[in-house]
């Protein structure tokens, strides 16, 4: 499974494999139970996860940065249930982000999806930097 096929859909948990999209919605493959749906494009937005931009004090920078970081990181996964402790985790781990702008809520979903990632081995990284590899 690729970085670049996964996707975030609103007002659903979790993070989704597109398996394949129509024009009115998606078939998706969630990563945590392994069933495959179609959703609506009608009632759900689709994020992709490269194209997710975190907040920080100087440019913002990609999801992946983030979760680089998080994985050179020797701090400890904070409690997704405890807001002060993830805040304090990310602290830690990318003082730059700018906590001002960027939601408790945010910082536990972005630590929930560091953990889907792990628990499938999935490698965060652009595309772009996989086909300038390959150059």
């Amino acid at each position: 499974m690729e970085y670049n096929k996964l996707i975030s859909v609103t007002g659903m948990s979790g993070l989704f494999e597109l398996v394949s999209s129509k024009n009115d919605g998606a078939i998706l493959r969630s990563l945590e139970d392994k069933t495959t749906r179609f959703v609506s494009s009608r009632i759900h937005n689709f994020s992709h996860l490269e194209s997710i931009e975190v907040y920080t004090i100087r440019e913002n920078v990609n999801l992946v940065d983030i979760f680089k970081a998080m994985q050179a990181s020797s701090e400890k996964q904070p409690n997704e249930k405890d807001p002060a402790s993830v805040k304090a985790y990310f602290q830690k781990v990318y003082p730059d982000m700018d906590f001002d702008r960027v939601y408790a809520s945010d910082m536990k979903k972005m630590a929930k999806w560091f953990g889907v990632l792990k628990a499938n081995n999935i490698e965060p990284k652009l595309s772009e930097q996989e086909e300038a590899g390959e150059e």
